[in-house]
């Protein structure tokens, strides 16, 4: 089966690359190319009752270099997109996923394309601590028109006003507390906007999926979602209606100016197999001069309605929650409780140094992250990315680390370091 997938991946791929219409001629086509290359080093420390250091020690250590190159073509109203990642990891908490295969803590493991459509990941030589992959992140072909534009291939798409936590943006959202936001991980779909005299615009996304075990593409695997953007004076709204792994999802969200403020939100309602669940965000943004310096705040408030409730997290209480770890699992979720507060801000300490403190808290439990970033433009094309974590709370809360099946230790983390040099061409 992997092997029949492969061969027909390299065929669309071939299709694809050669999809560019030549209508007007070669010498009419605008061909691009560019990427990066980033090097990112993570340092994690584990306290004494970590379940972790008993697989990793008393820290660890990650190392990773990554390089995306860009090519691109555009003719007329078509245009053509590729994407190559090559990614180097050194890491000693790849072994994680093998020694700790029951864990709800996200542990790090080596991106693959077992449930996307292609197979476009070749993974060379991975082990407890290094692994090599080549993929394509990007793959497609599209046509832009006055009104209407289509793509076909593997892109990424964004959904939702929720500016730290995305009910709405289930198509591979980021970890609210991640650092790198610069590439969402792309899917195999077909995509379709049709833009209204008005301003007001209609998206429709068909997402195809493998289901993991079997390798077969199944209905409730894949996504068929449509989303409607519209102006109501000077405020915004969506409006979503989605098919997604077998559940509904139904979804209202939008963005009003209040004063010097702008508030945002989203609500959404999911009919799944075991229930009716709804979650929301709503956040207040503001941006003002402090001291000579620029500076934009968020306050954001989340209700996650998956989350478990009065904090109960022990692995037989979290078994009886599937669509929890069904989302968890599938990177749609980063949080296990209800409530959250969430707050940040980005100060501009100089034009080209910019720090972003930012705070994670879970009102139930009460715990919290707290996190520093810091972000240097070193010098032209080179970019600097550091942050400090530091997880408060106690034993058996999210953030302080909750109960592992073994008596006295916790899934916990003590304070990490994260640094990235990424240099652009």
């Amino acid at each position: 089966m992997n092997r029949t997938r492969r061969i027909l991946s390299k065929w669309l791929c071939a299709l694809l690359i050669v999809a560019l219409p030549p209508s007007a001629g070669a010498e009419s086509t605008d061909w691009t190319f560019g990427g990066h290359l980033k090097y990112r080093f993570t340092f994690t420390d584990y306290p004494g009752n970590s379940v972790f250091r008993e697989v990793l020690g008393s820290n660890s250590l990650n190392n990773s270099f990554e390089t995306r190159l860009k090519f691109g073509g555009r003719n007329d109203k078509w245009d053509f997109k590729a994407d190559y990642q090559g990614i180097f990891i050194h890491s000693e908490t790849l072994k994680l996923f093998d020694s700790l295969p029951a864990s709800p803590a996200p542990v790090n493991r080596v991106i693959n394309d077992d449930r996307r459509w292609w197979d476009l990941t070749w993974s060379v030589g991975d082990d407890e601590k290094n692994a090599l992959v080549h993929r394509l992140d990007r793959l497609n072909v599209g046509y832009t028109s006055d009104q209407t534009a289509w793509r076909f291939g593997r892109l990424a798409i964004s959904w939702g006003n929720g500016m730290i936590f995305t009910p709405m943006d289930v198509f591979n959202p980021f970890d609210p507390a991640a650092v790198d936001k610069e590439y969402k991980t792309g899917d195999d779909m077909l995509y379709g906007q049709y833009l209204f005299d008005s301003g007001n615009d209609l998206q429709g996304v068909a997402i195809v999926r493998r289901n993991p075990i079997t390798g077969n593409v199944e209905s409730d695997q894949s996504s068929l979602a449509f989303k409607y953007h519209g102006f109501l004076g000077l405020n915004e709204i969506d409006l979503l209606a989605a098919q997604h792994y077998g559940d509904q999802i139904l979804g209202v969200g939008g963005i009003a100016n209040m004063g010097g403020a702008v508030v945002r939100g989203d609500l959404t309602w999911t009919h799944t197999d075991l229930d009716n669940v709804i979650s929301a965000v709503t956040s207040l943004s503001y941006s003002w001069t402090w001291g000579g310096r620029n500076v934009s705040g968020i306050l954001e408030y989340y209700y996650n309605g998956f989350g478990q409730k009065n904090s109960r997290y022990s692995l037989q209480e979290l078994l009886q929650n599937p669509d929890l770890l069904r989302r968890l699992e599938r990177g749609e979720l980063f949080t296990l409780a209800r409530h959250y507060v969430a707050a940040s801000a980005s100060v501009e300490m100089t034009p080209l140094l910019v720090l972003i403190p930012n705070l994670f808290v879970n009102l139930e439990d009460p715990s919290a992250l707290a996190q520093l970033v810091v972000q240097y433009d070193w010098k032209q094309n080179l970019l600097v990315l550091a942050a400090l974590n530091l997880p408060v709370g106690p034993d058996g809360s999210e953030y302080g680390g909750i109960e592992a099946s073994a008596d006295g230790l916790y899934f916990s983390t003590g304070p990490s370091v994260f640094a990235q040099l990424a240099w652009y061409f």
